[in-house]
């Protein structure tokens, strides 16, 4: 377990600069979402943490220990991968067994760690089994063994949840938070499903084009994002803007601002958080909330309304009012 430091980290493929100078202070224990879209630089940035890759510039300390050039095998890194790469000839204790073999343990010690582990996932009943006879959530779990089992300084996962169907995943996600929080080892966790790192994060790290848009806690970066980018990639975002009128005729931008769908409200008749007027595009039941899409000025309003309150008698073409407190308006960088 350990605190993560990266400073001024760069990697360069060719012309393209895929990671570009960014910082990054991890405290100890931590689970840190990398969130992103594709080719954004969040996964370049696990492999130069795990020593797949080295940085053209910046460093990367575990603790006080500068790691940046040392091999892969003695940063003492644990990785789930996507695909999981679980060994298929051999069973599951074999599996999980495998890292501290190659460490030198010795076969009390490997089997008592082993058995260790395979309790904290839930996987006892399973350790003789091959991986072609599990679940993917089973094999997900012993790949989460196979990488806890050394006692790794930092713990690197890469989309590991994203093979699983949604139901599994979800469970997943409650699961595996459970199993970090016990273990306390430092955490980055890599995914382009915002939900999943909302769900996981003690801190989630935006990225684009290979910059740190946003570091922040779940809260922070959903509530307070800095920036236009942050706001409509982590959940969905109304986007409104406030232009400065001159005495000359002209005008320009003066703020941005964003109010999320879930804090808009929507009337047939006006009433004292009344704003705007708009018409009812269209109208989505997602069983827990009903989604308004409503013109106003020509731009699209999403509202988002709990069915506890929704309003059965608007109907798609309606006029409505739509509204918000002004708390609910979240101040952009322009």
């Amino acid at each position: 377990m350990a605190k993560v430091t990266i400073k001024g980290l760069t990697k360069i493929y060719g012309e393209n600069t895929v990671v570009n100078r960014i910082n990054l202070e991890i405290p100890n224990g931590m689970l840190v979402s990398i969130l992103g879209p594709s080719g954004c630089g969040k996964t370049t940035t696990l492999r130069m943490i795990a020593g797949f890759e080295q940085p053209e510039e910046g460093e990367i300390y575990f603790d006080e220990e500068r790691i940046t050039d040392i091999g892969v095998n003695k940063r003492n890194i644990g990785m789930v991968f996507q695909s999981y790469a679980l060994f298929p000839h051999m069973t599951v204790a074999q599996n999980i067994a495998y890292g501290l073999e190659q460490r030198k343990f010795s076969k009390e010690k490997i089997h008592e760690k082993v058995q260790a582990v395979l309790k904290l996932v839930h996987m006892e009943p399973y350790a003789d089994r091959k991986p072609k006879q599990l679940s993917g959530g089973q094999q997900q779990r012993v790949a989460l063994a196979r990488a806890l089992v050394i006692e790794p300084r930092v713990l690197l996962l890469d989309e590991c949840l994203s093979a699983l169907d949604k139901k599994l995943r979800v469970e997943m996600q409650a699961e595996l938070r459970k199993i970090l929080e016990e273990t306390g080892v430092t955490t980055f966790f890599v995914t382009h499903d915002q939900e999943e790192a909302m769900t996981l994060s003690d801190y989630i790290v935006v990225m684009n084009n290979g910059l740190i848009e946003q570091i922040g806690t779940p809260f922070e970066v959903y509530e307070r994002p800095k920036n236009q980018f942050v706001a409509s990639f982590l959940g969905k975002a109304n986007f409104f803007k406030k232009e400065r009128h001159f005495d000359n005729g002209e005008t320009d931008l003066a703020e941005i601002f964003a109010v999320r769908p879930e804090k808009i409200t929507v009337s047939k008749e006006k009433n004292e958080k009344s704003l705007k007027v708009g018409k009812v595009d269209f109208i989505t039941y997602s069983g827990n909330i009903t989604t308004y899409a409503i013109e106003v000025e020509g731009s699209q309003v999403l509202a988002e309304i709990q069915n506890a309150s929704a309003n059965e008698e608007i109907v798609k073409g309606d006029m409505v009012h739509i509204g918000w407190e002004q708390g609910a308006q979240i101040p952009l960088e322009v």
